[in-house]
């Protein structure tokens, strides 16, 4: 075989990814490859024939040369960090044909490519595991398919949620899951576009979820999509229990009983006695009377009075609802019967009240239409949803309220007469309060208490000249009017203050005072409410009515009747107040 010879053996070094060195028995470079002078940082010509110099930049590697060439025992596999290069080196003795040692050889192999893919895989590993414990960790359900649309990936939860297993899922149509609806995997990989917020069902129990669906993109070339799955049972759940809840909030154990009702003036009273007697009867109830008078208290009173208290009590404003929707929530409707109808249809008002009481409240304001329906369940005591043939019997007591002059409908043709005879079986007339002023003092004192902890000042007296301008207004807006009254001059006044006074009063109260003509700072001097620091507002309001019966009789000279029409009461009243005051 023919020799190598050494130009050969020195064209092969030179070519070669591994850098080698060579020394002589004297320490001298005999080889310095390119890889090595890649590696190194060192030109071999500055080298070749010289001993390594005191800053070759790899002090282990010339420490090796030199302890293998004199040792002779080689050395492998030996890691090293040269500047940003990471090798793996060997050195070997050399031996001419007796074996005597003629010099050392280092051959480096420069792995600084594969340590960073191994970093890479270090960090893969790590990503990966980090994804994974966040894929189990996670409640919502996680799905990925290729760009084929073939299930590649799913968590823990997406088993959990729809029931299907790797087995059903992996390497199959992303459709089998979908039991009712479109895959949105397919909808992204065709589109490119993200969707958000859809609702499917999914797996053999058909479980309701809300699905977001974005593509995988890479280098601008679709990969395949993720998605995100959101059981929504439990919403659903929390839903029912919200509407359950509202329904409960709606039959509101009446709230209020006669007691309630505050005020002895001979009209409330006689309202009270009469509403008395109607709660012991099935008989339809109307009420009448203004707006703010109070006519749901009485429907409240009714209701807990009566032998219907232990059921339902609805309460429909008939004005509150959209015409259109109105029959549906009164009479409930069928599955279908209108677009976005609740699937298995609803109840309406009167089956919630089956066994209680309805209240239908602005009674006056429905259309000719549902008014005809609204005789029929007074009538026949049924009820036909909308949408539906089958009637449904109902036992339902009704309590009906107006501010409407109904008489004056019917003669107008908006209101049926027929309709009107069966709702005012017991009718109930709410006096306004102008026509009981004599109850301003006791609703004061009441009101005075609700609204002091809702606008936190702390109410002591009612001075006189208030009172007297109360006495003095016709109230058209009536009990709620004295409410709104009562609440901002308590707003106005400063929280250090204890007195309402006609300064903290609205305008158009004070305006009354100069048309009455009644001086009010005169009311202010009077100590038989000012000087007293302590006592109930009962007794403070005894004070004030004391005052202002006396001032009323000094200014009409003594004649009971002309105080009785400037103070808005009736004589008797009068009377019966001036014998409890000792004035008579």
């Amino acid at each position: 075989m023919e020799k190598i010879n050494h130009d050969s053996y020195h064209a092969i070094l030179q070519i070669s990814s591994d850098a080698v060195i060579t020394i002589n028995e004297k320490s001298e470079v005999t080889i310095f490859n390119h890889a090595a002078e890649k590696i190194t940082g060192i030109k071999g010509a500055d080298v070749i024939g010289t001993s390594l110099p005191e800053t070759f930049p790899v002090p282990a590697l010339k420490q090796m040369l030199q302890t293998v060439m004199q040792t002779g025992v080689p050395e492998f596999n030996k890691q090293l960090q040269i500047g940003d290069f990471t090798v793996v080196a060997g050195c070997i003795p050399l031996k001419n044909q007796p074996g005597k040692i003629t010099g050392a050889a280092a051959i480096m192999c420069d792995i600084t490519g594969i340590k960073n893919l191994e970093q890479q895989v270090a960090e893969l590993r790590e990503t990966r595991s980090l994804l994974e414990a966040i894929l189990h960790a996670t409640d919502d359900a996680i799905t990925v398919v290729n760009e084929e649309g073939n299930g590649i990936l799913i968590n823990p939860a997406y088993t959990k949620i729809t029931g299907l297993t790797e087995e059903d899922v992996l390497h199959k149509p992303a459709s089998v899951a979908v039991t009712e609806g479109e895959s949105m995997h397919l909808k992204v990989l065709k589109t490119r576009q993200q969707v958000r917020g859809v609702r499917l069902k999914m797996g053999p129990a058909k479980k309701e979820v809300v699905v977001n669906v974005a593509p995988v993109i890479v280098d601008g070339k679709l990969r395949g999509s993720v998605g995100v799955i959101h059981d929504i049972t439990e919403i659903i759940q929390l839903s029912e229990e919200l509407a359950n809840a509202r329904k409960l909030i709606r039959h509101l154990q009446a709230k209020y009983t006669f007691d309630d009702i505050i005020g002895e003036s001979e009209p409330l009273q006689a309202a009270i006695a009469q509403a008395q007697h109607a709660s012991d009867t099935p008989a339809t109830v109307l009420l009448r009377g203004e707006s703010g008078t109070g006519k749901e208290l009485f429907a409240h009173a009714i209701h807990n009075a009566s032998g219907r208290s232990k059921g339902p009590f609805i309460r429909v404003n008939c004005v509150a609802i959209v015409e259109s929707l109105l029959e549906s929530e009164l009479f409930g409707y069928e599955e279908g019967a209108f677009t976005g109808a609740v699937r298995g249809g609803k109840k309406g008002y009167f089956e919630e009240a089956n066994g209680g009481t309805i209240f239908l409240d602005e009674i006056g304001d429905i259309n000719l239409a549902l008014q005809a329906k609204l005789l029929r369940v007074l009538q026949e005591k049924e009820i036909i949803r909308v949408g539906g043939t089958r009637p449904i019997p109902v036992n339902v007591r009704v309590i009906a309220a107006t501010n409407a002059n109904l008489e004056q409908r019917i003669s107008e043709g908006t209101f049926r007469e027929d309709l009107y005879y069966r709702l005012n079986v017991v009718p109930i007339f709410v006096p306004p309060l102008r026509v009981r002023k004599d109850d301003i003092p006791l609703l004061s004192a009441f009101l005075c208490k609700k609204l002091q902890q809702e606008y936190k000042r702390k109410v002591i007296k009612i001075s006189p000249a208030v009172f007297r301008l109360l006495m003095n207004y016709d109230w058209p807006g009536n009990v709620r009017e004295l409410e709104n009254v009562l609440g901002r001059a308590m707003i106005q006044m400063d929280k250090n203050e204890e007195i309402i006074l006609p300064r903290h009063l609205p305008e158009n109260l004070t305006e009354q005072r100069k048309k009455t003509g009644i001086n009010a700072e005169n009311y202010l001097a009077k100590p038989a409410l000012e000087d007293n620091p302590a006592g109930s507002l009962s007794k403070i309001l005894d004070l004030t009515e004391k005052n202002i019966l006396m001032e009323t009789l000094q200014q009409t000279k003594g004649n009971k009747t002309k105080a009785a029409r400037l103070l808005g009461i009736a004589v008797r009243s009068l009377y019966y107040k001036l014998e409890k005051h000792g004035l008579a």
